[in-house]
């Protein structure tokens, strides 16, 4: 027989322990993420006496799947729209955190006199709280439905995508030791261009290809689609210069905006778990029982560190975020721990070598202790907090506590049209800016040497190439120039601050040049790439060329109809859960203003309303309501007309004024079908008759007999002497001396045989 390949026996060896010390920590009420690496520790070279694994590297590869698969899961997590709606509170309190804990990191590191990397390994590993602990801690203490405990996963949902950038930027510091300020810059703006350009193409096509092939995809195929776009894109963010880990992230975060999102949360969940729990156990591998003992005093540093530092610069980033003392008190000490973020930071350094062996164990040991920790921190919060109370000035203990109200105000004041247009203009020419930057590149590196090549085959110079090439990269870009110019100019804020004052007319009209010049400036590079034009002769052309962008009504159209499909892409989920009834329709906000609600009522499965039509149940005349849809399973009726009946477990969303609505919520629940007190009697017998000849069913057909519709029985079958009974049609003929097998109710049968 075949010898098996050691990875089969080492994933033989790490799955089992994996799955019984996983069994045990779920007793015992310990996030399985410990266990995982208690599990790797066992398996591990450094403890004797027991199987270890035999061949590290392929671990190591799975492991490095495992963690492209954990971020690809955290994209799905992520939607972009649930961001924007956050507002700057959590930006501000996660900026802060960071930044503190990071700077705070570095210099416990400078202290023992670790090397450069891996103090600033060690502030971005202990910069990211861990989102699982945290959310397991508030789960077993029942804090999930605290406020503080949304505002905190709030800001850990940041802390994760401010994760992805740092591992991106700590890549960069690792390929050049010792970057200067321009070269930062030049990084945070790669990532900030190809993360929008990245989004935008994502939302506009992969939604588009998903709703093309719906109908072939199943479980199956919709698993293979998914998996196989995320290490796409993991290889497209390596050839780009970013990690794979990253391309991850950014195909699931693109995927979360996809009707298709709940299913593929749920389909690459076993996946992600399967290569998750490999990689925390390579994690448990590396820890070295002998490092633990050598360095056991900057562990206790470094715990004691995240400790003070979270409860201090965490409650000064939620205070700094718009909170009271006591909330800020409580979402920082929350925080003291590191968990899965920083094991894949620890890695990340490892696999580029430029941290030291001994700080991954170090990590992991710190990890541990905090997060056996995290329940009495969070506990800690509100004894510290009656302390400082007590201990405070009243003036600050009065601000600390109404400081979350004063500023709400101060932001809700600041609030302008100015500001609403500015930035949408602003948003709105960086976004076709970056599409056009891309689309020049790929022209320009792509098309062109393929355009001079036939031009020199056939005309013997370069030009005419340049010419085709310089019309079809401003083609493509026409409607992303025409937007920058274009767009906003008909808003509402536009037009209200256009009328309601004269001295706005002068700032409207520069906004309209600056984009005007910026759409120029396209042009004219590609002119200025591409030819040998004096500079005003190549400006008159940008300006010429641009004016007919403008006026083209095609090219207008065009550009609203690509826009209202991306609209429309990346509004799909949001859209399905409306339809699903799992969110309520847009307009329903609209309703609000005017006192007037939208609710989903269910009818009760025993309702008396069940089989009537809504014409016949004049729900408009007895409460004022409105029906809106009917949702039938997975069917959604629209404004159903009268003849609609409805049936048990519809959900009706019905339009009208709390009064109106609570009288009709009443008498849905209220007007049900009465119990039958005589259940016993309902009971169906099946009897066999003989038809005499005095019966008065003799010479009838079964359908003028009445034994259907006014005895309320069934005659199944006539007894002619054969082994099976034989069918009776409707229009048969009943005769003398027929055996009939009836079915119905004890009293109704009864009744049919004293007629003979």
């Amino acid at each position: 027989m075949a010898e098996l390949p050691s990875l089969v026996e080492d994933l033989a060896l790490i799955l089992v322990v994996a799955g019984f010390v996983t069994l045990l920590f779920k007793k015992l009420k310990q996030p399985l993420v410990l266990g995982y690496i208690v599990a790797g520790f066992l398996v591990s070279p450094h403890m004797p006496y027991l199987m270890s694994v035999v061949d590290k590297s392929d671990i190591q590869t799975w492991a490095d799947i495992g963690v492209i698969f954990l971020l690809f899961a955290l994209g799905l997590d992520f939607s972009i729209k649930k961001i924007l709606k956050m507002g700057s509170s959590p930006i501000v309190a996660a900026s802060t955190i960071i930044a503190c804990m990071m700077t705070l990191g570095m210099i416990v590191g400078y202290c023992f006199g670790w090397k450069k990397m891996d103090c600033i390994f060690l502030g971005g590993m202990l910069a990211m709280s861990s989102t699982t602990i945290i959310y397991k801690a508030f789960s077993d203490m029942g804090l999930t439905q605290r406020g503080f405990a949304a505002t905190v996963m709030s800001v850990l949902i940041l802390e994760d995508i401010l994760a992805i950038v740092m591992m991106v930027m700590l890549s960069t510091l690792a390929r050049d030791a010792s970057p200067n300020g321009m070269q930062i810059l030049v990084s945070v703006a790669k990532i900030g261009f190809f993360l929008v350009l990245w989004f935008v193409i994502g939302l506009f096509a992969i939604p588009l290809i998903l709703r093309s092939v719906r109908k072939f995809l199943n479980s199956e195929t919709l698993l293979i689609v998914s998996l196989g776009l995320c290490c796409l894109m993991a290889v497209l963010s390596t050839q780009v210069g970013f990690s794979a880990a990253f391309g991850a992230f950014v195909m699931g975060s693109i995927l979360a905006e996809t009707i298709e999102a709940d299913k593929i949360i749920r389909l690459v969940d076993p996946v992600k778990n399967l290569f998750g729990a490999v990689f925390f156990v390579s994690v448990g591998m590396l820890v070295d029982p002998q490092v633990l003992i050598d360095y056991a005093l900057p562990i206790l540093f470094l715990v004691l560190t995240i400790l003070i530092g979270q409860a201090l610069f965490g409650t000064l980033g939620y205070l700094l975020g718009g909170q009271t003392l006591k909330n800020a008190m409580r979402c920082g000490f929350s925080m003291a721990q590191i968990g899965e973020f920083a094991f894949i930071i620890a890695s990340l350094g490892l696999s580029l070598h430029v941290i030291s062996d001994y700080l991954y164990p170090v990590v992991v040991a710190v990890s541990v202790i905090t997060t056996f920790l995290t329940p009495y921190m969070i506990r800690a919060a509100e004894p510290m907090y009656n302390f400082l109370i007590k201990h405070l000035p009243k003036r600050w203990v009065r601000r600390l506590t109404h400081i979350q109200d004063n500023d709400s105000g101060e932001n809700a004041a600041s609030e302008s049209q100015w500001k609403s247009l500015l930035k949408s203009m602003l948003v709105n020419t960086l976004i076709y800016g970056i599409l056009s930057s891309a689309v020049i590149a790929l022209m320009f590196s792509i098309v062109l040497p393929i355009c001079r090549k036939f031009s020199v085959e056939w005309t013997g110079s370069h030009w005419v190439g340049n010419a085709v090439c310089g019309l079809l990269t401003v083609a493509f870009i026409s409607p992303f120039l025409r937007a920058i110019v274009m767009k906003r100019n008909h808003s509402e804020a536009f037009k209200a601050l256009w009328t309601d004052r004269r001295i706005n007319r002068l700032p409207l009209i520069a906004t309209g040049v600056v984009r005007v010049i910026v759409a120029v400036s396209f042009i004219f590079y590609i002119c200025n790439y591409l030819t040998r034009f004096q500079n005003a002769l190549m400006i008159a052309i940008a300006f010429g060329i641009l004016t007919l962008i403008i006026l083209s009504r095609r090219l207008k159209k065009r550009s609203i109809k690509l826009e209202r499909l991306f609209v429309q892409n990346l509004r799909s989920r949001e859209i399905e859960a409306q339809v699903h009834g799992r969110k309520k329709p847009l307009f329903a906000d609209h309703l609000i203003d005017r006192d007037i609600h939208i609710a989903n009522i269910e009818v009760p499965e025993d309702s008396s309303w069940a089989g009537k039509t809504l014409q016949s149940l004049r729900l408009r005349n007895r409460f004022g309501v409105h029906v809106s849809s009917i949702l039938r399973g997975s069917v959604r009726i629209n404004i159903p007309n009268g003849g609609t009946i409805v049936f048990p477990e519809d959900k009706l969303q019905v339009i009208g004024n709390d009064e109106q609505l609570t009288a009709f919520s009443t008498a849905v629940k209220s007007e049900l079908i009465p119990e039958d007190i005589h259940i016993e009697e309902r009971e169906m017998k099946l009897r066999r008759f003989k038809l005499s000849s005095t019966s008065p069913f003799i010479g009838k057909t079964l359908k003028e007999s009445g034994i259907r519709d006014q005895y309320n029985c069934m005659v199944v079958g006539v007894d002619e002497g054969q082994k099976n009974l034989t069918l009776i049609t409707p229009s048969r003929c009943l005769q003398a001396g027929d055996v009939l097998w009836i079915v119905g109710e004890e009293h109704d049968l009864e009744t049919i045989q004293a007629l003979g």
